[in-house]
């Protein structure tokens, strides 16, 4: 009897204790799901060219990249066909231009290229990103392609090695929702545009020719990065009799070479070994260009020779002898 009374007690009390809003019901918050961590290419240089292939070439060169890719190519997830509404969102590390102007320099080091060398005579290889992305392709897979173009310009900002296009491009069939093999893809199309540059060609114009005629067009502008400054043209002058004075001047037909007004060199005999540093000079034009020597001597006329200085080069001397007549 006791125990009855004590559970309708009980009920009771708690029937009060709800209805005087004494207890309360809470329910379990429903967990907010975690999201998906954002895939990440990890850029890298996973090949490295043959090492030390350009070494001792006469002149430095500097980089300079520029990203030039349009609006709509600057994520470099192209596409890809398991989203048709919304491409997800994929990180890159590092930035593209970061990474080319990073890796570009490693690649030339190895190969022996002297970077940043000397600013006055260095020339300049300009790289301009076209498209450096991935995509996903179904029936095909993970698709690469990186284009770039390259231009190289003398110390004097003159373009010699015009604007040309690379292209490198990897295809792996594979699953779309693994960006390892994105990751291998867009490292190994790099790799391939990388391998798609004619070095060697670059490589010519940083090394001074064993002789003009191989470098027919390069003109002279002072800077020592032409064959024709490092020819040496060996001169003889005499007269009977000796003690004359002599001078030179430039005739020049060809607009890139200018004329100049008779120099004084020296007195017979005269004997010199000298370098050129005639302003626009090319191996090419210098059969338009003449040397006249003209010697005087108080008491006696003067006269004067002309020399071809093609010729002159190719026999790298100048001789000539006067036998002065008195004037009377």
């Amino acid at each position: 009897m006791i125990r009855v009374m004590y559970l309708l007690s009980s009920m009771l009390l708690f029937v009060s204790m709800v209805s005087c809003g004494s207890l309360s019901y809470t329910p379990t918050p429903t967990p907010t799901p975690t999201p998906a961590p954002e895939p990440t290419i990890n850029l890298a240089l996973t090949e490295m060219p043959q090492s030390s292939k350009f070494v001792n070439l006469d002149y430095g060169i500097k980089l300079n990249v520029k990203d030039e890719r349009a609006s709509h190519k600057q994520s470099v997830l192209y596409k890809h066909d398991n989203h048709l509404t919304s491409k997800p969102v994929v990180k890159v590390y590092p930035d593209v231009k970061s990474f080319v102007s990073e890796s570009m320099r490693r690649y030339m080091r190895t190969m022996g290229f002297n970077l940043d060398a000397d600013i006055s005579t260095d020339y300049l290889l300009d790289v301009r990103i076209n498209e450096y992305n991935v995509s996903y392709l179904s029936g095909i897979g993970w698709s690469g392609t990186v284009s770039m173009t390259i231009s190289v310009y003398d110390s004097n900002n003159q373009l010699v090695y015009p604007n040309v296009e690379i292209v490198g491009r990897e295809v792996m069939s594979a699953s779309g929702s693994n960006y390892t093999y994105a990751t291998q893809v867009i490292n190994a199309a790099y790799v391939n545009a990388l391998e798609d540059i004619d070095w060697d060609k670059i490589a010519y114009f940083l090394k001074r020719a064993d002789s003009p005629a191989q470098e027919k067009n390069k003109q002279v502008t002072g800077d020592g990065s032409t064959s024709l400054e490092h020819t040496i043209l060996s001169w003889e002058v005499t007269s009977r009799p000796a003690g004359a004075d002599v001078y030179w001047r430039i005739i020049s037909s060809t607009p890139d070479v200018k004329n100049t007004n008779k120099n004084y060199k020296s007195t017979t005999p005269y004997e010199s070994t000298e370098s050129f540093d005639i302003k626009g000079l090319t191996y090419n034009n210098s059969g338009d260009v003449q040397i006249e020597i003209t010697c005087e001597k108080p008491g006696y006329l003067p006269q004067k020779k002309v020399f071809n200085l093609r010729a002159a080069i190719d026999q790298k001397s100048i001789n000539a002898h006067f036998t002065l007549v008195k004037d009377e």
